[in-house]
């Protein structure tokens, strides 16, 4: 029986049962990929990651699986991914680089926060469509499209009011997640912006804290509010917070994590999963 260690961490916050769970499970070599998907399905949280050192580097590979599918950037998972290497490896590494589909993100620890190194997603304008319109129930000021479609709002308020219709966004052609996002204001004027992140095709009706949402967010609320550094909160049910800085083509993506449980996985696939495991 082959045993696959696997943590619990909040992301983007500092204290438990908030911010965005994710499950992270390091490996000496990679699981199968049906393996892989079946483990996050049984984690049932939003993200489960798995890596692998590089051999000859003091790298790792990584990758991102939500309960459904794998996905191609995931900023709470990574920070999860560092936090839990961080604990694990003599020495507390500050500096760490991960191989991904989306290339190699460096994340740098300085005390208890994690600083993420990610691509900038920036948004352009896309046609009001009254599909997106019906399922988000309420009409935007504007729609942008890059890897997600963006839906800009007025009011924090009215960001915080939205009660889409999961069903009709799950319907939509061609959209990965939709984010709702607004400038800072009533009740939340301690920040630049505010934002929610929906994603049902995915498996994630909505993510608490979606740290590759900001690599979009970032590069937006930074061209309007002419400022490259950006304090912002993601007003799910849960609730996360997030200091972004916009440097060129990359976005730079802080917060906190906290480990919340382990656990044991096992396997029964020898002939398969034989020296896996750490």
């Amino acid at each position: 029986m082959t045993e696959i260690a696997c943590f619990h961490v909040d992301a983007f916050t500092d204290r438990r049962f908030a911010g965005n769970p994710a499950a992270v499970c390091p490996l000496r070599a990679w699981l199968p990929d049906a393996t892989m998907q079946q483990i996050a399905a049984e984690n049932a949280l939003p993200e489960t990651a798995f890596y692998v050192p590089r051999p000859g580097t003091d790298d790792f590979d990584l990758r991102w699986f939500t309960p459904e599918v794998e996905v191609d950037l995931c900023g709470h998972a990574t920070l999860a991914a560092a936090f839990v290497h961080s604990r694990l490896r003599a020495g507390a590494p500050t500096h760490m680089r991960f191989w991904t589909l989306s290339g190699p993100l460096a994340v740098a620890r300085v005390g208890e926060e994690f600083t993420l190194d990610f691509p900038a997603r920036p948004p352009v304008p896309q046609d009001m469509s009254g599909e997106v319109v019906a399922a988000l129930g309420r009409r935007p000021l504007e729609l942008l499209t890059s890897r997600d479609l963006v839906a800009v709002f007025a009011s924090a308020a009215e960001v915080r009011a939205l009660r889409p219709d999961m069903a009709a966004l799950s319907r939509l052609s061609g959209v990965f997640a939709v984010i709702a996002t607004a400038p800072g204001g009533e009740p939340d004027a301690d920040v630049d912006f505010v934002s929610r992140f929906f994603a049902p095709v995915q498996g994630i009706p909505e993510d608490p804290v979606t740290g590759s949402a900001h690599c979009t967010l970032t590069p937006l609320w930074s061209e309007r509010l002419g400022k490259s550094q950006l304090r912002a909160r993601q007003v799910s049910r849960r609730g996360g917070e997030l200091r972004c800085e916009l440097a060129g083509e990359r976005v730079l993506i802080t917060g906190r994590a906290v480990l919340v449980k382990s656990g044991t996985f096992y396997l029964e696939d020898e002939a398969v999963l034989r020296d896996m495991s750490m």
